[in-house]
């Protein structure tokens, strides 16, 4: 299997450097994109194929020194290694079989706010920073699509896009309702408050995927506004798309320019109907249609986060975490692995 994907590799290199056995710059798009995908496959073979040959070395260590410190020495590279070892081929394993053709794609979110009033709107974006935090964290580039603000710092609606390698593959355990449980700012008596706010993830679709047609969207230009609905920018730079055979509307005001916000605008919609598209594929596979988000009230939910019991229950997989304040500044890759690991093993 291994060979195969070494093979593979060289085919695409060779593709690349002859530009002529290319047809079209969608079908170069396509190669390069194949060409990056398996050059991580292979890095990780290589790192395995080293790996086992130090595993090979520890154990004739172990079986021919005769000095016990030595020996001692080289069953505990011998542990490592093995934890190692497994740890690659389940990583190439992901990358060979990816549970979801979708899962190497960067990733556009959008988060709004659920129940809750102001308090909502905080809350997401206290998840919008958690997010931002965490691509921080991994070396991806964050770049924001749109945002309606509230006064206080918060927002009713944000979208932006992650890219960076498998960024959809973990993010997509994010969707769903998030909740709150804590006692907000302007509560003089102390109670705590539950607020919701709703995460969709959306595999980023590029033009190689989805085909919008100019005579499929209806485009209408409208001036930005800021928190409040206060005017931030006199000429008509804000867009909104409608996408006439779905009934898909996206806006952005975001953009320096009306060229840039149509761009993101129509990058989000791409996203959107590429996702329509994996629901009805899902829909007709199964019975059991799996939906994103519900309808944001606070008994529909994914994940809470409990701020006096500094608690996080994950419900999914009824598991919980401690520290929310570590949590919220992005150290979630423990909690997208858990659930990353749970959602291969039930399949």
């Amino acid at each position: 299997m291994y060979e195969e994907v070494k093979a593979k590799f060289k085919e695409l290199e060779t593709r690349l450097i002859d530009s002529s056995s290319t047809q079209t710059q969608q079908e170069m798009i396509k190669i390069s994109q194949e060409h990056a995908a398996l050059k991580r496959t292979l890095d990780l073979i290589l790192s395995l194929e080293k790996t086992n040959s130090h595993l090979e070395q520890s154990r004739q260590i172990i079986n021919e020194e005769q000095d016990p410190e030595l020996r001692q020495m080289a069953e505990t590279d011998l542990a490592e290694l093995e934890l190692k070892s497994e740890s690659l081929k389940d990583a190439i394993e992901e990358e060979i079989n990816p549970s979801s053709p979708n899962d190497k794609k960067n990733a556009i979110i959008e988060i709004r706010a659920g129940a809750g009033g102001d308090e909502a709107a905080l809350f997401a974006g206290d998840l919008f920073r958690m997010y931002a935090r965490f691509c921080e964290k991994k070396s991806w580039k964050l770049e924001l699509i749109d945002a309606s603000e509230i006064g206080i710092g918060g927002y009713k609606e944000i979208i932006f896009s992650v890219k960076g390698a498998g960024a959809y593959g973990l993010l997509k355990f994010e969707a769903g309702t998030h909740r709150v449980q804590r006692v907000p700012e302007t509560e003089k008596q102390g109670r705590v408050h539950t607020s919701t706010a709703t995460v969709v993830v959306l595999p980023e679709a590029e033009e190689v995927d989805i085909e919008i047609k100019a005579q499929d969207i209806r485009i209408d230009t409208f001036c930005s506004s800021g928190p409040g609905g206060q005017s931030v920018n006199t000429t008509y730079s804000a867009i909104r798309v409608l996408h006439l055979p779905t009934g898909i509307i996206v806006s952005c005001q975001d953009q320096k320019s009306q060229h840039q916000n149509k761009e993101k605008a129509l990058q989000v919609l791409r996203s959107r109907l590429l996702a329509k598209e994996e629901e009805e594929r899902r829909q007709k596979e199964s019975d059991t249609r799996q939906i994103q988000v519900g309808g944001g009230d606070r008994s529909d939910k994914i994940r809470t986060y409990n701020v006096p019991q500094d608690r996080v229950t994950d419900h999914r997989i009824n598991t919980s975490w401690h520290s929310i304040t570590r949590i919220l500044e992005g150290e979630i890759e423990e909690i997208v692995i858990s659930l990353k690991k749970a959602s291969r093993e039930k399949k």
